[in-house]
């Protein structure tokens, strides 16, 4: 099956890859040539042009959108609505505001376009690992554009079934699922990054605990001397917070127990705000999320080791850099 990519960072590049892998074709587009020609040599169909790119693609087009969210996939988009025709297919597969799916979605059906949100979770490693994938939109054409998502998916891999569970195994125990309509996917996606902002944050506070049990701060009879290389690796076995998170903190430990190599300056992305705003909404409790995302703001202030476990995990797992901000460093 052919699929068309927009955006060929660190997400798009490896999603074209992985369907290379899986049998299915690719056009390509970005606006850094080099990406293209990348692409090309490993077997895709290279544009020059977003115009190029919607006449190499297939009927009925499917044009999967891997740009920073916000304003670029906004104009993206709504480029490709006016070049696209009735039946084909317009997926969003960064992380936008669900909201904006639900008014793009109907804009794109005025004019017989189907409009899909696909959360996509996997970061750098998904070329090898699989994405999970969250999808909002028409029924119809997720069915459709199963192969593509299903190519995409992590699949069972070794993880055991969930007790309980009956009957042949679901999209979800394959690593994707349709969410629900328009919005949904993107929804969940948020969701799911709001969590992650508080696993990440509750790891990132006790390796600094532990850091500063040595600390000169305390009695000397109560100092501890810990090696929290040896515990992350120990916690990957067989304890009950092991997690992806932690196997990517272990590492980074291995690399430099003491971090110096980051400055503990954390972004966000904007899906823990919007997780917070939806909390609001719904009049529900998120005090562990909503304390997440603050102390995500103070580390721009300033800086503990808990935060530069924070940037550790997150360059580990997506390859976000730090902003080029040499803030002191209080730990």
């Amino acid at each position: 099956m052919q699929l068309g990519m927009i955006g060929l960072g660190r997400m798009g590049g490896n999603i074209v890859r992985r369907l290379h892998v899986k049998g299915h074709t690719a056009v390509v587009y970005d606006r850094d040539t080099a990406a293209v020609q990348a692409l090309v040599e490993e077997g895709a169909t290279g544009s020059a042009s977003l115009e190029e790119f919607v006449q190499k693609l297939e009927k009925p087009r499917t044009a999967w959108v891997m740009v920073p969210s916000g304003h670029i996939t906004e104009a993206v988009v709504q480029d490709l609505m006016q070049m696209m025709e009735p039946g084909d297919t317009i997926i969003d597969g960064g992380n936008s505001f669900w909201k904006d799916d639900i008014r793009r979605s109907r804009q794109a059906a005025e004019l017989g376009i189907f409009y899909l949100d696909v959360g996509t979770s996997g970061g750098i490693w998904g070329v090898d690992r699989g994405y999970c994938l969250m999808i909002g939109g028409e029924a119809s054409e997720v069915e459709r554009l199963d192969p593509i998502f299903q190519a995409l998916a992590p699949g069972h891999g070794t993880i055991p079934r969930t007790s309980g569970r009956e009957g042949g195994h679901s999209r979800s125990e394959e690593g994707y699922i349709h969410a629900g309509p328009s919005g949904a996917g993107h929804f969940v996606k948020m969701v799911h990054n709001g969590i992650e902002y508080g696993m990440m944050q509750a790891y990132a506070e006790g390796f600094d605990i532990m850091k500063n049990a040595a600390s000169e701060r305390l009695p000397e009879e109560l100092r501890l001397d810990i090696n929290i290389t040896e515990v992350a690796e120990v916690w990957r076995r067989g304890s009950v917070v092991t997690s992806w998170l932690l196997d990517l903190t272990a590492a980074a430990l291995v690399e430099d127990g003491t971090l110096k190599n980051y400055s503990g300056y954390v972004e966000d992305s904007g899906e823990g705000r919007w997780t917070i705003q939806a909390a609001i909404d719904e009049a529900v409790p998120a005090e562990v999320l909503s304390s997440a995302l603050f102390a995500r703001f103070r580390s721009r202030q300033e800086h503990t080791f808990a935060e530069k476990v924070l940037s550790a995990m997150r360059k580990g797992f997506g390859g976000h850099l730090e902003p080029k901000v040499p803030p002191p460093d209080v730990n």
